[in-house]
C-alpha cells in the first residue's frame, strides 16, 4: 500500500510540473502581426487613406500589432492570403469567390450594405413595352448585352441563367453585344433591342430597389416607369466581403465581428474610412450568402477552359 501512495504521489507531483509549466502560448503571439490586405485604389500607390486611424482601430480590436498591406489587384491579395501571409482581406464577390476556389481556406465575416438596406445586386432581363414577353421568346428577338466583363449585366444573368438550365452562347444570334453598359442602355431606349440585360440593387430577402441601377438610369434618360417590365431577375449577388483565413484563431474571428458590426454605430469617421460605397454599415454574412459569386466563377473558369 505504502508503495502505491508513494507512486501516486509522484505521479501528481509530475503532473503538478507540467501545469506549472509556461501556458500554451496567446493566439497573438501565434501570429506575431496581423496583417490585412486592400487592393490599391487606382492612381493611389501603396497608400491607404486615413491609414493610422485604421491601424490603431483595429490594434485596439485585437489587442495586437496590426499591418496593412496593399496589393496591386486582386490576383496578388488572393494570392497573400492563401499563403498565410494576410490573415484578413477586403474582397469583392468574385474575388472572395475566387479565393475560396483557389486555397478553401477563407471565409467571410461581415459584407456592407447600403443605407436603404440594399445588400448587393441582381440581374434582370427588361423589355420595353412588352415586346418580349418571356425567356423562351428570347431567340426570337434583339437582346442588348453589356461587354463580358460586366458582373451585372454580363457575368450574372449568365451564371444565373444557367442555374436555371437557360445557356447563352456568346455568339448567340439573338444577341446584341454592347461596348458598355450605357450602349447597351441606349439600344433599348432607341428601339434596337427589344430587351437588356441591366442589373438592380436589392436587400436580402431579395427585394429589388429600383432606385438604383439600370431601371433607374433609363428613367433619368427620359423613359417612363410604366414602359419597362421585368421579364427575368436573378439570384442575390452580396457585395463583397471581409474575409479571413478560416484557421484564425475563434477568438480574433469574434473580436472582428462585434468591432466591425458596431463600427458605423459607434465610430462613424472609422467607417467610413474603412467603407467607402456602402454607408449602412457591416452585417454578418457566412459562406452560402456567396453562393452566386461561386457560380460566376465557376462559369469564368468553364469558358476560360474552352478557349
Amino acid at each position: 500500500m505504502k508503495a502505491v501512495l508513494k507512486a501516486c504521489g509522484a505521479l501528481i507531483v509530475a503532473h503538478g510540473a507540467l501545469w506549472s509549466g509556461p501556458a500554451r502560448a496567446d493566439w497573438r503571439d501565434d501570429i506575431g502581426t496581423f496583417r490585412i490586405g486592400v487592393v490599391a485604389e487606382p492612381g493611389a500607390g501603396n497608400t491607404v487613406p486615413g491609414l493610422a486611424v485604421l491601424t490603431e482601430a483595429f490594434t485596439n480590436a485585437l489587442g495586437m500589432k496590426v499591418e496593412f498591406v496593399v496589393a496591386r489587384d486582386y490576383a496578388a491579395l488572393i494570392e497573400g492570403q492563401a499563403n498565410g501571409r494576410i490573415e484578413y482581406a477586403i474582397y469583392s464577390a468574385t474575388a472572395y469567390a475566387t479565393a475560396l476556389k483557389r486555397c478553401g481556406c477563407v471565409e467571410p465575416l461581415v459584407a456592407p450594405v447600403d443605407s436603404n438596406g440594399a445588400a448587393g445586386i441582381r440581374s434582370v432581363l427588361l423589355t420595353r413595352d412588352g415586346k418580349l414577353p418571356d425567356l423562351a421568346a428570347m431567340a426570337t428577338h434583339r437582346i442588348a448585352m453589356p461587354p463580358p466583363d460586366s458582373v451585372g449585366g454580363s457575368l450574372l444573368p449568365l451564371a444565373g441563367l444557367a442555374a436555371e438550365h437557360v445557356t447563352i452562347a456568346d455568339d448567340s444570334p439573338f444577341l446584341v453585344h454592347a461596348d458598355s453598359a450605357s450602349a447597351a442602355e441606349k439600344m433599348l431606349f432607341d428601339g434596337q433591342a427589344d430587351a437588356l440585360f441591366g442589373w438592380v440593387t436589392a436587400t436580402v430577402d431579395g427585394q429589388s430597389l429600383l432606385s438604383d441601377g439600370t431601371q433607374a438610369r433609363l428613367e433619368l434618360a427620359g423613359l417612363s416607369p410604366s414602359a419597362f417590365q421585368v421579364v427575368w431577375t436573378s439570384p442575390l449577388l452580396r457585395y463583397g466581403p471581409h474575409a479571413v483565413r478560416s484557421d484564425l484563431d475563434p477568438e480574433a474571428k469574434r473580436r472582428l465581428t462585434v468591432f466591425l458590426t458596431n463600427l458605423k454605430s459607434t465610430t462613424p469617421d472609422v467607417y467610413d474610412l474603412l467603407e467607402s460605397k456602402h454607408s449602412g454599415g457591416f452585417a454578418t454574412v457566412a459562406p452560402k450568402d456567396y453562393a452566386t459569386a461561386e457560380a460566376i466563377v465557376r462559369l469564368v473558369s468553364a469558358n476560360n477552359g474552352q478557349q
